[in-house]
C-alpha cells in the first residue's frame, strides 16, 4: 500500500475528511469523520509507512498478539489505539478493514444529528 492508497482508504467514507493541525508536525496527517480523529499517518515521512486507527480493546490485544505489525497506539492511548505498520507483512484488504473499523467506532459515537451530517 501506497501513501496515496493510504489517503484514499482513509477518505472513502462518508464525511472523512483530511487535515494537517500540527504545527510542530505539519506532515502528520489526521483522519476525521464528524470532528473526531479515526485515523493518523505521516503519509511521506516515514518507512515504512505507518497508520494509527482506533480499535476495540479486547480485539486491538488480539491483533497485536497475532502480527508483528501491529503494536500499541504511537502516543496515543495504548487500550484504544493500535499503530499499524504497512510492510507487506499484512494483507492490503485487512488493512482497509481495520481503517473502517476505526471509522464505525468513531461514527458510532457521534450523535444522531452528526451522523445524519454524513452522509
Amino acid at each position: 500500500m501506497t501513501p496515496d492508497e493510504l489517503r484514499a482508504a482513509c477518505l472513502a467514507f462518508p464525511g472523512a475528511r483530511e487535515e494537517q493541525p500540527f504545527s510542530r508536525a505539519p506532515d502528520l496527517s489526521v483522519f476525521k469523520a464528524g470532528g473526531k480523529v479515526y485515523a493518523l499517518s505521516r503519509l511521506g515521512a516515514s518507512e515504512p509507512l505507518r497508520v494509527s486507527l482506533k480499535c476495540e480493546p479486547d480485539i486491538a490485544v488480539g491483533l497485536r498478539a497475532a502480527h508483528a505489525a501491529i503494536t500499541p497506539g504511537y502516543h496515543l492511548n495504548k487500550r484504544h489505539w493500535n499503530t499499524v505498520v504497512i510492510d507487506g507483512s499484512l494483507p492490503e484488504q485487512m488493512v482497509v478493514d481495520m481503517i473502517e473499523d476505526s471509522y464505525d467506532l468513531v461514527v458510532a459515537t457521534l450523535s444522531k444529528r452528526r451522523r445524519a451530517e454524513l452522509r
